[in-house]
């Protein structure tokens, strides 16, 4: 029998079954690297004559100077993927979340993410928009807001369509929410949750000054200190290194306290075994590891305190509908209620006060109850200018605004040290793509599947 000649399609997918979806991914008649898509290359790679050599010998066409690709290139595949978001979420309900940063260059940094709200699954996630703030005020935070959202809805902003918006608890970020609902009249601000928990396990911090100095001395012992650090490995095999928490990450403190909990006879013995004389900070670390009670409040902190990074790392997953969200916060609540002592009991207040400002939240709450089948008699005063078809689109809707932290990660990475004279213009094109790249494949991919 003749030879069948097989199909262009068969032939990338044979690709992706050899090298596994992790490498390779096929859309019809395109393949996509999936390494070459995180490997996050500059463009000025390509003047290397021997990188420039290998595209051309294994892409078989001719590769255009990093210049070209900066005038004409990369505007054409950011309009494309604006366009490609555009039709992802024109006539969806969809959520909204802000944040700012301040980056190495000292610029105000604000991403904009949107996503769908979908009633039956979590819709997609897009990086809609960033930008470069003169100053971070509740002002300047509406104006992005409304400048975005002509950006998705270039021909007019569907107003009724913004049902949530997801910021941190900070006052201009509240006051902007407050602003907004002005001409959002259906939205809901709620402040993310999972910042709430983190400043909880800060206020817990403040509670136990020997362990936070404890933390902090060790730190400084092992840091950029490669001998301390083998004669670590070389004496505890089975043990890993004291963490390194920083503060701003949502509760690395606690999981350091904890590891101190776990290992305190071991980092106090090769504390014991270095040399005071060498650093200050393995004379303040011997003085911390005898302070009196240190071990008690270890124990305490990890027993009661550990579920506060446990639900933190449980927010940020993928797929939670609203009501598990809130299941988790309720746990913690519930969990708070039983501290006792004097650190238990302001503890548990903090907690109370964190929740009771996010209004939002409660009226979430509230609306979760209703799609599980509870009864309320106010369903009128709880709705306002929502509809009772507007509450399904809640089902899936997010309680924090970790996308946004992510898109800062990708931020960080792009503006690498050998990117610094970036154009900030031409920086949020590269990132914008970046970020949504993956996510618009994915889309493709589950409307596909629907379809189907």
């Amino acid at each position: 029998m003749p030879k069948v000649k097989s199909s262009l399609t068969c032939k990338l997918k044979s690709i992706v079954s050899e090298y596994g979806e992790e490498v390779f991914k096929v859309d019809e008649s395109v393949l996509f690297c999936q390494l070459c898509e995180s490997a996050n290359i500059p463009l000025n790679k390509l003047s290397n004559s021997i990188f420039r050599k290998f595209l051309e010998t294994y892409i078989k066409n001719p590769i255009p100077d990093q210049t070209t690709l900066r005038k004409l290139y990369v505007d054409d595949i950011y309009n494309e993927t604006m366009e490609n978001i555009r039709s992802k979420l024109s006539s969806k309900r969809i959520w909204v979340s802000i944040d700012e940063t301040t980056d190495v260059e000292g610029r105000y940094i604000a991403n904009v993410i949107v996503g769908s709200l979908e009633t039956d699954r979590q819709g997609v996630v897009f990086l809609l928009h960033t930008e470069e703030l003169e100053k971070t005020n509740f002002s300047t935070i509406s104006q992005l807001f409304n400048k975005s959202m002509g950006i998705l809805w270039p021909n007019g902003v569907q107003h009724e369509h913004v049902l949530l918006f997801v910021s941190d608890a900070a006052p201009y970020m509240v006051k902007a929410g407050t602003a907004l609902q002005v001409f959002y009249s259906k939205m809901l601000h709620v402040t993310c949750a999972a910042h709430g928990l983190h400043r909880v396990a800060e206020h817990v911090r403040s509670h136990f000054n020997s362990v936070d100095k404890l933390i902090a001395s060790v730190k400084q012992v092992f840091q950029k200190a490669p001998s301390r650090i083998q004669l670590f490995k070389n004496e505890l095999p089975g043990v890993h290194l004291p963490p390194e928490p920083i503060i701003t990450r949502w509760g690395t403190w606690i999981n350091a306290a904890a590891y101190y909990c776990e290992n305190i006879q071991a980092v106090r013995h090769i504390i014991g075994l270095l040399d005071q004389e060498d650093a200050i900070s393995i004379q303040k670390a011997k003085k911390c590891l005898d302070k009196p009670n240190l071990e008690n409040n270890l124990a305490y902190i990890k027993s009661n305190f550990s579920v506060l990074s446990v639900a933190i790392d449980k927010l940020q997953g993928k797929c939670l509908s609203l009501a598990t969200s809130l299941n988790i916060i309720e746990n913690i609540e519930e969990t708070f209620k039983t501290l006792n002592g004097e650190h238990g009991k302001p503890i548990n207040l903090k907690l109370k006060n964190v929740f009771e400002k996010n209004k939002g939240l409660s009226k979430l709450k509230q609306i979760s109850n209703i799609l599980d089948g509870e009864e309320n008699k106010n369903i009128g005063e709880l709705l306002g200018e929502l509809t009772c078809n507007d509450i399904v689109y809640f089902k899936y809707a997010p309680i924090v605004s970790v996308d946004v932290e992510r898109s800062f990660s990708t931020y960080k990475t792009l503006l690498a040290d050998n990117r610094r004279k970036f154009k900030f213009e031409n920086l949020a094109k590269h990132l914008i793509i970046q970020c949504n790249t993956q996510a618009l494949q994915d889309s493709d991919q589950s409307d596909y599947q629907t379809s189907e």
